[in-house]
C-alpha cells in the first residue's frame, strides 16, 4: 500500500474507534507536523512502520515475541514519581505496545536515531543499545534516580527555568483552549470527565479541564486536562484516549487488546502510580518531574545528550527490562541476540531509516 492510501487507512481506523471524540483539528496538526521532518514522520507514523518492517527487516521476524513499546524513539522517554517519591526515567508513553519480536523495539530506537538529522554513526549507536541491553538482560531494572544513575539523573534534572517554561506552556494552551470559540472547541467526552475526576487526589477542588494538544502519534485523539487546586497549590491529570495497537492491524498482529497498563507495571518497573487506563481512557500526572524529556524543543536533554553512548546504552537496558517485565523470555532474547551477525541493528537501522526518510521527502514535497 503507499503512503497516501495508507494514511487514509488510519485515520479510517481512528474514526472508527472513536467515533464523534476523534479531534480532527489534532489530525490536521499532525499532517502539518509530518512535513517538518524525517524525525518527526517517524514519531507521527508508527502505524506505517507497523505495515512496512516486517519487509524492511524479514531476518528479525522470527525474534522471540515479547510485550514491547511497539512506538519507540529518542523522544518516547522522560520522568515520573514512583510509589516511594522516588524520581524515576524510562519509556513513558505504551499506546502501541503489543506482543511482537524484540528485536523491532532497538531497531526502531537506532532508525530514529539515524533519522535525526546530520551524518550518524549507524555502528556506534548500534553498538551502544545492544551494549545496554545486555546489561538489561543479566540485570533488569527501573532506573531510579535517587542514589545511583548520576550521570543519567545529571541530565533529566529540571532546571528552574524549565520548570517555569513547564508551568507557562500549560497555562497558555489553558488560556488559548478558554479564548476560543466554544462552538469550536472539541467536544469533551463524558467518558473523559469521569476518568479525570477519579484521578483527581482526595481533597482536591473542582478543576478546570481543557484540551490540550500535545505530542505527535496521538495528535488526533482526545486529550484533555484537569487543572485543580489542592491545599494551595495546582494538580493536574491528563486523560488520553488510546485504541488497540496499530501493530495489530497488520495479519498475524495478535489481539486487539489494549496493553498499555500491564507493559507500565511489568515486574523490572517503578511505575508511575498516577498512571492508570479504563474505558479507553489513559490517565497520567503532569508535573515537571512527569513529562516527556524533550529532545526537540525550548525544553530537555538535547540532542547531543540522546545520541552520547552512555544515554544510549540507558535506553537499550530500559528496553530489555520492559521486554522482561512480563514474560520469561530472557534465555530465549539472549540465544537469539548472540546469533545475530555482527552489525545487524546498524545495517537494519540503516534500511528503515532510509526508507522512512524517502517516505517523508515524498510526503512533504506534496504537501
Amino acid at each position: 500500500m503507499k503512503f497516501p492510501a495508507s494514511l487514509t487507512a488510519y485515520e479510517a481506523f481512528l474514526h472508527a474507534e472513536l467515533g464523534p471524540e476523534i479531534v480532527e483539528e489534532g489530525l490536521a496538526e499532525k499532517r502539518a507536523k509530518m512535513a517538518d521532518g524525517a524525525f518527526a514522520f517517524l514519531r507521527a507514523t508508527y502505524w506505517r512502520w507497523a505495515e512496512i518492517v516486517p519487509e524492511l527487516a524479514p531476518a528479525l521476524m522470527d525474534a522471540p515475541r515479547v510485550l514491547a513499546v511497539g512506538d519507540i524513539h529518542l523522544a518516547n522517554y522522560g520522568t515520573w514519581r514512583d510509589a516511594d517519591g522516588r524520581l524515576v526515567w524510562g519509556v513513558n508513553d505504551y499506546d502501541e505496545a503489543a506482543e511482537m519480536p524484540w528485536a523491532l523495539d532497538p531497531l526502531r530506537l537506532v532508525a530514529s536515531a539515524l533519522l535525526t538529522g546530520g551524518n550518524r554513526d549507524a555502528a556506534g549507536i548500534a553498538a551502544a543499545v545492544i551494549e545496554g541491553y545486555r546489561a538489561g538482560l543479566a540485570e533488569p531494572k527501573p532506573a531510579v534516580l535517587e542514589r545511583g544513575n548520576a550521570a543519567l539523573r545529571g541530565a533529566v534534572m529540571v532546571p528552574e527555568a524549565e520548570r517555569a517554561a513547564f508551568w507557562e506552556k500549560l497555562a497558555k494552551k489553558r488560556r488559548r483552549f478558554e479564548k476560543a470559540d466554544p462552538k469550536s472547541r472539541p467536544v469533551l467526552p463524558p467518558r473523559y470527565v469521569a476518568a479525570l475526576h477519579a484521578a483527581l487526589p482526595r481533597g482536591a477542588g473542582e478543576p478546570a479541564i481543557w484540551y490540550r494538544s500535545a505530542g505527535l502519534g496521538s495528535l488526533g485523539r482526545p486529550r484533555w486536562v484537569a487543572e485543580a487546586d489542592r491545599r494551595g497549590e495546582v494538580v493536574i491529570r491528563e486523560a488520553k484516549g488510546v485504541v488497540p495497537s496499530a501493530w495489530t492491524r497488520r495479519d498475524g498482529g495478535g489481539p486487539r487488546a489494549i496493553r498499555c497498563a500491564e507493559i507500565a507495571s511489568g515486574r523490572f518497573r517503578a511505575p508511575d502510580p498516577w498512571y492508570r487506563v479504563t474505558d479507553g481512557v489513559a490517565v497520567r500526572r503532569l508535573s515537571p518531574n512527569s513529562r516527556k524529556v524533550d529532545i526537540e524543543g525550548e525544553e530537555g536533554i538535547g540532542l547531543d545528550v540522546a545520541l552520547g553512548a552512555d544515554m544510549l546504552r540507558a535506553m537499550g537496558a530500559e528496553l530489555a527490562a520492559v521486554h522482561l517485565g512480563t514474560g520469561d523470555a530472557r534465555d530465549a532474547i539472549a540465544k537469539d541476540l548472540d546469533r545475530r551477525p555482527k552489525g545487524w541493528l546498524a545495517e537494519a537501522a540503516k534500511t528503515a531509516a532510509s526508507t522512512v526518510a524517502a517516505e517523508h521527502a515524498d510526503y512533504a514535497g506534496k504537501r
